[in-house]
Formats: C-alpha cells, structure tokens, sequence
C-alpha cells in the first residue's frame, strides 16, 4: 500500500505540479490514514468502505486533531482513491459518497500596525544580517508572500526600478506583486552592503541568502521572525505566515476589493481570501461596542 502512496505522490508532483510542501503533507495524511487502516485489520485499500474512512475521521476528531487537518486529510483521501479508480488500481472510490465535514474557519492571527512596526524595526541594520533580515521582514509584509517563496524568490525575478517582483506560488503559478518603497530601499541596501559580503566568490540565483552564501531555508526565516517578535515584545501567536495574514487584513481593511488582494496572495479559490474579511468584521464590531451609545 505504501508503494501506492508514492505511485500517488509522484502524480502529484509531476503531472499536477504541486509544491514540495504539499507533497510532504499528503505523504503524512496518507500515511497516518494506511497505519489507521492496518490496526483495523484491511491490509488491502480494496477492503476499505466509506465506514472505515468515516471511522478514521471520527477518530482523528477525538484525538484533538484540528478540523482544517482533518479535512485536509480527507481531501488527500478522496484524490488518492481517485487517482487509484483512474489508473485502475481499484474498481471502485469508497470516498464518492462522503460528505466533506462542515468545518469552521479558524481566523488567521494578525497583528496590529503597531506591532508590525516594531517587529520590522528589530533587525539592526548596521550589521550586515540585520540588514538582510530587515529586507526579508519589508519583503514579507509588502507582498503578502509565503514563507517559502520568498526563499525561492530569484535575484531576477525582483525589478526594483518598476517596484515589481515575480512570484512562483503553489502548483507552478507565477504572479507580479507589487513593492513599496520601503521594501524597495530595504532589499537595495541589502544587496549593496549584506549579499556580496555573504556570497564573497560565490554566484547565487537566488536573492535572500544566509552568511555562507547558500541559498535561506524556510526554517531560517520562521527562527528569524519569532525572534524578532519576541524581541519586540509581542505577546500573540507568531506563526509562519502571520506577516502574510497581517498584509491581507490591513489591506481590506483600508478599503482594498477581495479580488486584487486574492490576486497578490495566489489563492486559487476566493473563498480562501474570504476568511480574512471575518476579521475586518469582527475589528467592526468592537468599534461598534467602543463607540455605539447603546452598544
């Protein structure tokens, strides 16, 4: 059954384009399911009916499991059972009659202006790294980039004259995001007093890099900006994408339409960018309790 799941996964990659991160989280949903599978004694996926599958949801809700992990779970599910029944694998998808369970969003963490300022205002720019961090943090909030793009993000993908970048997001699709000043005159100091420094007789494709001239992993930018945020005394959440979170709803908040911010994000689908207007309406009703003489 495993040698399925890589039948799968290289589908995945291959044929559909998916990003490595992606794969990586299939991998894991898939394996988690096939060992659930196992215990309950179906050594063959063509044992398994939608009552299995049902009772594998079941018990990943009463281990605490999130209900978005879940349902990424089952959407791993469904396409390897479908892609199985495709390649005829198996005769029949037992996952055609399950209904997706209905899951509440949960509301991303953001922070307020004040906070983003202090965060991005940590780095020191005196030293070559702080230079470099501070770029990626101007980066980050001024495009609304993931993590990992950003790491992929390639010198000459980035016009600063225009105030452009070209962006590579989830299966392969390319967007332009525009910069602002500061991200602007932030990445240019960079790459005059921090790149060359880190590359000395190196050559790197890629624009942000660590001190051996190698091109940032993911894992180091996430370590730089909990840093940072704590070093600026934020006391919400941090995660990975709180700065992309924090870009989206500030921009919907000043007015922006949901269309042009799903556009710089790269969501496929509108209704991902729609969980962050649940935000702006929540941010309006406490200025309506504030503020309302009969709130």
């Amino acid at each position: 059954m495993k040698e399925l799941i890589d039948s799968f996964l290289d589908y995945l990659s291959v044929e559909r384009g998916l990003a490595k991160n992606t794969i990586i989280a299939y991998r894991q949903d898939l394996n988690i399911y096939l060992d659930f599978m196992i215990k309950r004694g179906l050594n063959a996926l063509s044992k398994v009916l939608k009552n299995d599958i049902i009772e594998f949801m079941l018990s990943e809700k009463e281990k605490g499991v999130s209900p978005t992990s879940i349902s990424r779970r089952l959407a791993a599910i469904r396409m390897f059972h479908r892609f199985l029944a495709r390649e005829r694998v198996l005769k029949d998808d037992p996952t055609t009659l399950i209904d997706s369970p209905k899951l509440w969003k949960k509301v991303p963490d953001t922070l307020s202006l004040n906070e983003v300022e202090a965060l991005i205002s940590q780095p020191d720019v005196r030293l070559r790294q702080g230079a470099r961090d501070k770029a990626i943090l101007e980066t980050l909030y001024a495009t609304g980039m993931r993590v990992s793009e950003s790491t992929d993000l390639k010198v000459n993908s980035v016009n600063l004259d225009i105030g452009f970048l070209r962006c590579i997001g989830k299966g392969n699709k390319e967007r332009v995001i525009p910069l602002g000043k500061k991200a602007i005159g932030n990445i240019k100091k960079y790459l005059e007093f921090s790149r060359p420094y880190f590359l000395k007789n190196k050559t790197s494709e890629f624009l942000f890099v660590n001190r051996s001239g190698n091109k940032l992993s993911r894992q180091s930018v996430w370590k730089l900006i909990k840093q940072y945020a704590k070093e600026a005394k934020i006391k919400k959440p941090i995660k990975v994408h709180t700065l992309r979170h924090s870009f989206a709803t500030h921009l919907l908040e000043r007015g922006a339409d949901l269309r042009s911010v799903q556009e710089m994000l790269g969501h496929s689908n509108i209704s991902t960018t729609q969980i962050y207007t649940h935000i702006d309406k929540e941010r309006l009703k406490t200025i309506h309790k504030m503020f309302h003489p009969r709130p």
